[in-house]
């Protein structure tokens, strides 16, 4: 699938819609959220240290007025910072998730697992104030939790306020606000571990699976035969038991809960799952908890590839602008990446880049009424 194809799986009429919705374009006369949207996004593709300048000197670009679809663009460095604070951030959440819902779809990813972490990015505490401490004084963070569905981020939360330094807070919060976790199950790590959370994911029809201390407090009410290991599994399941958990005030849970332990072959560490799934095979439930490393690689790639660690707008309203537009970016990089069975982000990238700009250059080619099927061998980028 070209990209084309690709970006023509959003319907055009989006846009306009969400426009009303979220009333992103009342009284503005220049800089539409439309025009926001493409200016972020084609912006982020373009430069590999983005900000507010170097939108500014693209917005008056022809590649960028080609790809943007609009002739007369005209504005200034402190506007677009102006609206990058003070547009409706709604308005790029509802982008984010609707395009989240068409790619989910187009990959076939519906009843994909889900995997939850958090990422912080740093900045010195006399240029934000505002974040959180962790650690060092010197510094702010903000803190972004994800949840990844498949292949492609469903759902993210900003964060800067120090109390969700805690993951107890800012994982469990995030998994009971996904709606797409319902009736599907999420993994996540052992920095979630409260009872009132897992009994409250289990009354929410949200499975999940995640570790546990070795010596996890528990009363055991029935034990379930250990299934033969897998050909080459790294994991030894050694007991598969269901139990009630001790929560912090000395109560039992409401909900019983499987309690898997193993030992790593490789190392001989002693390893414990934790879960609400009663009926699965206990190597499944493990090799589920394998596959979150997948979100760490996510978070690699935006690091490194799209460049989240720089804030562009150290402004709350457009932290989150740009945290959705980051996660509407890897969306369409990671599908076009899958679509095409692209090894490695950094290539897929550079393919995605590299075709969106064969097409702009296609588009101005008939603009000034030329033939880009002449020269069809010079857009081959396959």
């Amino acid at each position: 699938m070209n990209i084309s194809e690709l970006l023509k799986l959003i319907p055009s009429k989006t846009f306009r819609d969400l426009a009303i919705e979220t009333k992103v374009d009342t009284q503005v006369k220049k800089l539409s959220g439309e025009v926001m949207f493409k200016l972020i996004l084609f912006s982020m593709l373009s430069s590999d240290k983005l900000s507010l300048r170097v939108m500014e000197t693209f917005l008056q670009s022809s590649k960028f007025k080609c790809f943007a679809e609009f002739d007369i663009l005209d504005s200034r460095y402190n506007s677009i910072r102006d609206r990058i604070c003070t547009i409706n951030a709604s308005y790029f959440e509802k982008l984010f998730e609707i395009i989240f819902s068409i790619y989910n779809k187009e990959l076939k990813e519906e009843n994909a697992l889900s995997k939850t972490d958090s990422t912080y990015v740093a900045l010195a505490a006399k240029l934000f104030s505002a974040g959180m401490k962790n650690g060092d004084n010197s510094k702010r963070f903000v803190k972004y939790s994800v949840n990844l569905k498949g292949s492609i981020p469903s759902s993210v939360k900003v964060h800067t306020e120090q109390s969700y330094v805690s993951e107890e807070l800012a994982l469990a919060e995030l998994i009971n606000d996904a709606d797409c976790i319902e009736n599907n199950t999420v993994v996540f790590d052992r920095g979630l571990q409260s009872r009132n959370s897992f009994d409250k994911f289990t009354g929410s029809n949200k499975l999940f699976v995640s570790r546990a201390n070795p010596n996890i407090r528990c009363k055991a009410v029935a034990s379930k035969k250990v299934t033969a290991k897998p050909v080459g599994n790294p994991v030894t399941i050694t007991t598969d038991e269901t139990a009630l958990l001790v929560n912090r005030k000395e109560k039992y849970t409401k909900h019983r809960y499987r309690i898997i332990k193993g030992i790593i072959d490789q190392s001989g560490e002693e390893i414990c799952f934790v879960t609400n799934i009663l009926d699965e095979d206990c190597y499944l439930i493990a090799g589920w908890y394998k596959q979150r490393w997948e979100i760490e690689l996510f978070f690699k790639f935006i690091k490194q590839h799209l460049n989240v660690k720089h804030l562009v707008s150290r402004d709350l309203n457009g932290i989150k602008v740009m945290i959705y537009m980051t996660m509407i970016l890897a969306i369409l990089i990671i599908a076009y990446k899958k679509i095409n069975n692209i090894k490695g982000f950094k290539i897929a990238k550079l393919k995605f880049e590299l075709e969106l700009e064969n097409e702009i250059i296609k588009t101005i080619v008939m603009l000034c009424g030329g033939n880009p099927n002449k020269a069809a061998h010079l857009f081959n980028s396959s």
